[in-house]
């Protein structure tokens, strides 16, 4: 097959997204395919024109353009399959005020927080005390998050966020342990528990790309029933959002409750990335894992992908 293999883009994180599509790369060859890179920062004009000589499209971005649903906007439109979630759910999962809007209503547990779309003067209606968690409210590879123990750092904190032009989401902060839990299909991966390093109060960007920073435990350790719990919330997240193929749910575990803290529709896809770690314990090797998604991105009903 034709695979036209998109990476790189213009997010600030861009750099994760070409350290990740080598790996792809390989493994595809590797399936029998042949495979070409397209950087959208090279010219997203180009790929209406691009895309005609390609079979399918593998899209990993992190970040505008990508997670946003622009580049699957445009597949559909050009009548391309590719792998995961349409334009709305990329759009929804992005947007962590809007999914957390969706998960409070479909009475998923997720930490109280607040939206912050411009301005100062939010902190006098916050509906709970400090500590917060203060992050952008589209991104990821915990870019931008500050964990904040006072008040009086709480506005600096905002407003270095609102600066760079972005909209703030605050989280009360939850102390617990992390998890994270994939969907593969519709069904739910193994759990993984991440214990950040001694240097990172949570899973942040350096416990997440530099190697020993944090210890990754799949299966996570976690007593039966709690597990499941965790998957069939990862799952009807999954569902809420209206996705596709796959993602990955994180949350915080806290005396017994999960919380979810957000989805994501294009996670980390190099062989140690987390949802390839569950893969490989749920029994599909790195090569066999892109094998299904593309499998699951060409069963997409027209319907689906014009959604």
């Amino acid at each position: 097959m034709r695979i036209l293999l998109i990476a790189g883009g213009w997010s600030d994180e861009r750099q994760v997204s070409l350290a990740g599509a080598g790996p792809i790369e390989v493994s595809l060859r590797r399936q029998g395919h042949s495979v070409a890179m397209f950087d959208p920062l090279a010219g997203l004009g180009k790929l209406p024109h691009l895309v005609e000589d390609f079979d399918f499209v593998f899209i990993n971005l992190h970040g505008a353009p990508g997670e946003d649903g622009l580049i699957q906007a445009m597949l559909d439109r050009l009548g391309k399959p590719y792998q995961g979630s349409g334009p709305a759910g990329s759009m929804l999962a992005l947007n962590k005020a809007a999914s957390k809007s969706l998960f409070h209503q479909n009475n998923l547990s997720t930490p109280p927080w607040f939206f912050i779309p411009q301005g100062p003067s939010a902190e006098e209606i916050l509906p709970f005390k400090p500590p917060y968690v203060v992050k952008p409210n589209l991104g990821g590879s915990s870019l931008g998050i500050e964990v904040v123990r006072l008040q009086s750092e709480f506005m600096p904190a905002v407003e270095r966020i609102l600066a760079q032009g972005r909209e703030v989401l605050v989280e009360q902060y939850q102390p617990g342990l992390e998890v994270t839990c994939g969907i593969l299909g519709d069904e739910a991966l193994p759990l993984i528990l991440i214990r950040p390093g001694e240097e990172s109060s949570f899973f942040d960007y350096k416990s997440k790309y530099v190697p020993g920073q944090a210890e990754e435990v799949c299966p996570a350790p976690l007593a039966g029933d709690i597990c499941r719990g965790i998957q069939a919330m990862a799952l009807h997240a999954h569902r809420i959002l209206g996705l596709h193929g796959y993602s990955r749910a994180d949350f915080i575990l806290h005396e017994g409750q999960a919380y979810l803290l957000e989805v994501n529709t294009l996670p980390g896809m190099t062989a140690t990335s987390l949802l390839p770690q569950a893969a490989a314990v749920h029994g599909l090797d790195f090569d066999h894992l892109l094998a299904r998604l593309i499998e699951l991105g060409l069963e997409k009903k027209p319907k689906e992908q014009l959604s």
